[in-house]
């Protein structure tokens, strides 16, 4: 028993890890919102809870789905569901970035330094727990449909994550009402693509060019090293010759 737990976290000792860094994340990001309530008294950044609760509903989706075996025939029904279901919850982790506004009231009954340090830990773990889930998604449709639709995926969702941002900051939707209203939304968001307004083109398009930016960033760092052990030989080879 013993040696197959030990198996297991060596064969998975990185995804593991990952979900411990979030989790710690999120740990500390709870702290030091509990203890400005114990200082302060005031809970008016208790919304930054419910936010980051949404937003490891996506990553939860994401890491089931990808680590799910199953018989190829359900394959291709679960993974549409799948992806359904986290698409709608995805937006959820990166619009926690948008409670930094917040930070207009801030610096009255505690430093302003603080309340900064909160937002930070809650907007950085929401975010990572975002691009996880993406990369994981990401991998299940390079593995299924190849690379190039992969990267496809990626690009659709940036665009329709900044949309429901957009949607949820200043319009005041949220994930339910996809669920509980669709129709409303539709008719809604028909009447907006008729008649954009200034401000939902110049946030949908900064934003959804961040997250981008943000995401391939990453994702070029996590694959950084893989490219030196094919670069570094030939180079070994010419100094050994030399």
């Amino acid at each position: 028993m013993v040696q197959k737990l030990l198996a297991y976290f060596s064969g998975n000792k990185y995804r593991i890890t990952v979900f411990v860094l979030l989790a710690g994340a999120t740990l500390v990001s709870l702290g030091t919102l509990r203890l400005r309530y114990a200082l302060s008294n005031d809970i008016k950044y208790d919304f930054l809870v419910w936010n980051l609760f949404l937003a490891w509903i996506p990553f939860i989706i994401a890491y089931f789905t990808y680590t799910m075996t199953i018989k190829r025939t359900w394959l291709y029904f679960l993974i549409p569901l799948a992806a359904f279901l986290w698409l709608i919850f995805f937006p959820n982790a990166p619009y926690i970035l948008t409670d930094l506004e917040h930070l207009r009231g801030a610096g009255r009954d505690i430093p302003v330094w603080y309340d900064v340090l909160i937002f930070i830990w809650f907007s950085w773990t929401g975010l990572l727990l975002g691009i996880v889930s993406l990369f994981l998604m990401q991998e299940i449709v390079r593995r299924e449909f190849g690379r190039w639709i992969g990267w496809g995926f990626v690009v659709a969702v940036a665009g329709l994550t900044s949309i429901g941002i957009y949607m949820g900051r200043f319009l005041r939707w949220n994930s339910w009402d996809l669920l509980s209203n669709p129709k409303g939304i539709a008719l809604f968001t028909l009447e907006r693509v008729q008649d954009p307004s200034l401000q939902s083109i110049v946030f949908t398009f900064l934003f959804a060019a961040f997250f981008l930016f943000f995401y391939i960033t990453l994702y070029a760092f996590g694959h950084l090293l893989l490219e030196r052990p094919s670069a570094s030989r030939p180079i070994a080879k010419q100094a050994v010759k030399g």
